[in-house]
């Protein structure tokens, strides 16, 4: 159920493909064996300062708009079309 705007669905697929996208790279070593193999080890020393905050802002963003979601369908419930 898109705002007029129709900003209320792309948040909540970019919030939760953001979200599955961070945890699986901060919760699985994908990102240390492919950097690895690649030859740029030396950057996953700075992996969890990226990839934490990251998760939090996706995460976030997931529950503004799922708030945003709830807001639109109180709003509408007593008017009649």
């Amino acid at each position: 159920m898109p705002d007029e705007d129709g900003t209320a669905d792309p948040l909540l697929r970019l919030g939760i493909i953001g979200t599955a996208i961070a945890a699986l790279c901060c919760f699985t070593p994908i990102l240390v064996v492919l950097l690895g193999a690649v030859g740029l080890a030396a950057v996953v020393g700075w992996l969890d300062v990226v990839l934490f905050p990251a998760l939090g802002f996706f995460v976030a963003l997931t529950f503004y708009a799922l708030w945003r979601r709830q807001g639109q369908g109180a709003g509408h419930a007593g008017k009649d079309d």
